[in-house]
């Protein structure tokens, strides 16, 4: 159990391993993978191949995927505790993407097209207004905007920075051993000379 480091215990492993059911950690990052991950890639080539096939068939999938996490986020603490609620989703979410099945579209043309259409002049109302509200937050408060981007910017650099001094502190020479930081060292030795 090498594996896994020495803070989980064999036993804790093992059980993952073997008894999924029991964890929810295994399924549930195989559900972030093959509805998230997999799909972000599969997107980026068909954008990348100019496929317009592979881009429709994809933005079925992200229509029917931000319908059903929509629809999740509110439903979650009611249903999250079913047995084998996260195999489901993980093959509701497989489904969605067979090529053979064409989940997506299936649950597009059946159930979210209707709804849209039926809804659509009132759907339009709203994006209309919540995209206003936006633009006026945003410049109502475009100094704040400004000062916490710059702040990231700052923070962000400074993480680079650091990061980069940590990277570089340590150097590995061609006998293999790793030796620290020399000029800090010969900073202080000639200070004491002094």
């Amino acid at each position: 159990m090498a594996l896994f480091g020495s803070s989980i215990p064999s036993p804790v492993g093992l059980r993952l391993l073997l008894c999924p059911l029991d964890s929810n950690i295994v399924i549930r990052t195989a559900c972030c993978s093959v509805g998230i991950v997999l799909p972000v890639y599969s997107t980026f080539k068909a954008i990348e191949n100019k496929d317009q096939n592979e881009q429709q068939k994809w933005l079925l999938y992200w229509a029917a995927y931000g319908s059903f996490s929509v629809a999740e986020v509110f439903t979650d603490k009611l249903i999250s505790w079913f047995p084998l609620y996260y195999h489901m989703k993980f093959a509701f979410l497989v489904w969605l993407q067979l090529p053979s099945v064409d989940g997506a579209t299936h649950l597009y043309m059946s159930l979210l097209r209707p709804f849209l259409l039926r809804h659509q002049a009132r759907l339009d109302q709203i994006v209309e207004f919540l995209y206003g509200e936006m633009a006026k937050f945003v410049s109502a408060h475009r100094e704040e905007i400004q000062f916490a981007r710059r702040l990231f910017m700052k923070i962000l650099a400074s993480a680079n920075q650091m990061l980069t001094n940590i990277i570089h502190s340590v150097q590995r020479p061609a006998n293999g051993t790793i030796e620290g930081p020399r000029r800090r060292i010969q900073d202080s030795e000639s200070e004491t000379e002094d």
